[in-house]
């Protein structure tokens, strides 16, 4: 049986290919911590955290206590352990530091690879080898700003990459230009691809009311996080029949109240693959829906593929920011979703390997520039 020989993390920044507007502020690229966990038989396996400050954890006291442990007994300690990381948030932002699950997500990848197999068929039975992803889009300085300019982006990501479901940033502009906006899009991918909407929180309980009764007519397919609370949502949906989504990882609260109606999330956020999975069981239970978040790189975005290629209940896309990412740390590099599909990886362990190159790039890039801040610059009003 092997053992750990060494756990090494780094903080990395990688940028988007254009920073874009949200209502909290903007949003420049992604700032994450890379694991590499080594065997004591040479095996490596990769995991990937949600906060750069992950790294120093690793690096000292909790990384090193763990070299020796027998990886298959850790891997299942850590995986028991694992779950979101609390129920509560006092802000938009979604980053909750969890140093265990990149740990936990490697220990998987050397499973896998120690059995020569891909990840997911140590998960469960495959019911799907292509994955969904929504469409982003939001304002972006420099490309696409007015509505129009908006609505014509989408037009194009159908014509060139055949998009089948589309995500945009609300809650940026006055209520009436987002009205605007969602008319123009909604003319502009036509009546039948799905249309979310994420205002970030921005919204109060009264504007909320009235934006979600004026875009009741576009056929919006979910709302994620018009105002700032469950119990807000629980008001709109007296009247409002939308669904709701939110960051918030509160299960129990959302069984409650009765909303939102599906829990959004990431394998790092969920203390790596074993909780992911737990949890995705705990809301199908609940009849609570659940899909991933945007904004993970190649390691993380790997683990989240053959999470859902087992998981009967991830019929509906996730989300994805990888068309607009502009680096990554894997060998692979930026892989984009073409019809708004992304294969499951065949390859053994997660299917990604560590490009030194482009690590020590990114590396650098955070050394520089310091942590990304999730929402960075002057906060927009709120409405």
């Amino acid at each position: 049986m092997s053992t750990i020989a060494r756990i090494e993390a780094w903080p990395v920044n990688v940028p988007l290919h254009a920073t874009y507007l949200m209502a909290p502020g903007s949003y420049p690229g992604m700032s994450r911590t890379v694991v590499r966990v080594t065997t004591s038989d040479g095996v490596v396996g990769l995991g990937e955290t949600p906060s750069p400050a992950d790294a120093a954890l690793l690096n000292s006291e909790f990384g090193i206590g763990l070299v020796g442990e027998n990886t298959a007994a850790l891997r299942t300690q850590l995986g028991a352990n694992a779950g979101p990381g609390g129920a509560r948030r006092t802000g938009a932002s979604v980053i909750t530091p969890n140093a265990a699950a990149g740990v936990e997500i490697a220990l998987w990848d050397i499973a896998a690879r120690e059995a020569s197999v891909p990840l997911h068929e140590l998960l469960g039975e495959q019911v799907r080898t292509e994955i969904p992803f929504t469409e982003y889009f939001a304002p972006r300085p420099g490309h696409e700003m007015t509505p129009g300019e908006i609505a014509d982006y989408c037009s194009r990501m159908i014509d060139e990459h055949g998009s089948l479901a589309f995500e945009a940033k609300v809650g940026v502009s006055p209520p009436a230009d987002d009205v605007e906006l969602v008319r123009l899009v909604r003319e502009a991918i036509g009546p039948d691809r799905p249309l979310r909407l994420d205002a970030n929180m921005a919204w109060s309980l009264e504007t909320a009311r009235s934006m979600l009764t004026a875009l009741a007519r576009f056929e919006v397919a979910n709302l994620e996080e018009p105002v700032a609370s469950f119990a807000e949502l629980a008001e709109l949906r007296k009247t409002i029949s939308i669904p709701f989504s939110s960051h918030t990882p509160d299960l129990d609260g959302a069984v409650s109240f009765g909303a939102p109606d599906t829990l959004v999330l990431g394998v790092g956020a969920c203390g790596g693959i074993a909780g992911t999975l737990r949890f995705i069981e705990r809301c199908a239970a609940a009849g609570v829906g659940f899909w991933f978040y945007s904004g993970d790189l190649g390691i993380a975005t790997a683990a989240q593929l053959h999470v859902t290629a087992v998981s009967l209940m991830l019929t509906e896309p996730s989300q994805s920011l990888l068309r607009w990412t502009a680096d990554d740390v894997t060998a692979e590099g930026v892989t984009e979703p073409e019809l708004g599909l992304l294969p499951v990886p065949d390859g053994p362990g997660l299917g990604v390997t560590l490009d030194e190159r482009a690590l020590q790039r990114c590396v650098e890039r955070f050394a520089r520039e310091g942590t990304y801040d999730l929402y960075s610059g002057p906060q927009l009003p709120r409405y």
